[in-house]
């Protein structure tokens, strides 16, 4: 146990967090088993860490982080440490990458119900379905989704601001002085296309190359988290990257409703199986995809998106469509938590079922007297219903 007080100190001792996390004040602490999933990449170690730095010293022993992939917990089970950790006195255990472990549901199923005074976070990947009907923690886990860093949090992190979030109705009945006032103190376009490039992952504070670290993540999330959580046989891994790889052709270029009868020939499997792989991947967060009202997975989806535009920038450093890049921005930040539809009917998007929206990229012609909201790409401040698309990066 003194071994991984040492790690503990030492890891909260040195994390580097420049900006806070808006999910960091979404969640409700009090509750005793909390699940934080997210993508590889996006700083889930950091949050808990942070967490930790934020709310004990760094020598109070009633709150400890451990990584499940350490060698171990191959010998040691997960109850057994959480009950010598709070017969010690500790309150908070935060658990990081804890799919590595076998039965890790039922453990903490197990925690959750015999410790009563023990306050257990933990991490994991994306694609984890905690509240599936089959998860042992289902009834008892509160979940919550990190992601990449919102354009938000880019410029405050590049520029040291402290600007706030804004909801989507803030934002479409008050856009106009909302980016008036954000403009006067930021220019949010000098920093749009580095964001869209390379600001969505921390990745982008290491001295490396971004894209090629990137690219490695997307790899790993195949498989590892992929394959391994829904226990794929490795030799299927070509099949699975090639969908990925074609699906990301269409979606920088003209995203489209898929062609599943050609990718089943392509990927040489059947057209059950691609749409299997499709949602793994979109589990995963590695797409988005959108269906018209009243449809919805086994059926194709009527639009797939990469899941966020640095991706794309990784799979195809060049010739990316600036309206795919531009939807994919919109998409990505809406999903969050708003239930975004595809429509045909004078818009695009539907949102939330009450708000048509249409993405206008630079080289379009702008329509000034519209019926549906437009999110108009470089544009600094907007008009009645022409909004900025920069400013659906401040939704978070």
């Amino acid at each position: 146990m003194d071994t991984f007080f040492r790690t503990h100190k030492y890891l909260v001792e040195h994390i580097e967090s420049p900006v806070t996390r808006l999910l960091m004040s979404e969640i409700d602490w009090r509750h005793r088993l909390i699940g934080i999933k997210g993508s590889r990449g996006v700083g889930k170690t950091t949050f808990l860490l942070q967490y930790a730095k934020d709310n004990f010293s760094v020598d109070d022993r009633t709150c400890l982080y451990i990584n499940l992939n350490n060698f171990y917990f191959t010998n040691r089970t997960l109850v057994s440490f959480a009950d010598e950790f709070q017969k010690s006195g500790g309150k908070t255990l935060l658990i990081d990458q804890v799919f590595k472990y076998p039965d890790w549901g039922k453990d903490l199923r197990y925690c959750y119900e015999n410790f009563k005074d023990l306050h257990i976070v933990f991490s994991g990947p994306s694609v984890m379905r905690l509240k599936d009907e089959e998860s042992p923690v289902a009834e008892c886990v509160q979940s919550y989704n990190l992601r990449g860093y919102s354009f938000r949090e880019y410029i405050n992190l590049m520029k040291g601001t402290n600007l706030c979030p804004y909801t989507l109705e803030e934002i479409l009945q008050n856009h106009e002085q909302i980016a008036k006032e954000i403009t006067s103190v930021i220019k949010p376009l000098a920093y749009f296309q580095d964001y869209l490039h390379h600001g969505y992952y921390p990745l982008f504070l290491e001295n490396t190359n971004y894209s090629e670290n990137l690219l490695k993540l997307m790899n790993m999330t195949i498989e590892v988290d992929i394959l391994f959580l829904k226990q794929i046989e490795l030799k299927y891994l070509p099949k699975i990257s090639k969908l990925l790889y074609l699906l990301a052709t269409n979606a920088t270029s003209v995203p489209c409703s898929p062609n599943v009868s050609q990718l089943s020939l392509d990927i040489e499997t059947s057209r059950a199986t691609v749409m299997n792989y499709i949602k793994y991947l979109k589990d995963a967060r590695m797409l988005n995809w959108l269906y018209s009202e009243n449809e919805d997975f086994p059926k194709k989806p009527d639009r797939i998106y990469m899941q966020n535009t640095n991706q794309m920038y990784a799979i195809f450093p060049s010739n990316i469509n600036r309206k795919a890049l531009c939807e994919t921005f919109f998409v990505n930040n809406m999903v969050r938590d708003k239930d975004v539809l595809f429509t045909t009917d004078g818009a695009d998007f539907l949102i939330d079922k009450q708000y048509p929206f249409k993405v206008v990229a630079k080289d379009e012609n702008l329509k000034n007297d519209v019926k549906v909201f437009q999110a108009i790409d470089m544009m600094d401040i907007g008009k009645k219903k022409s909004i900025p698309l920069w400013l659906f990066g401040f939704l978070y």
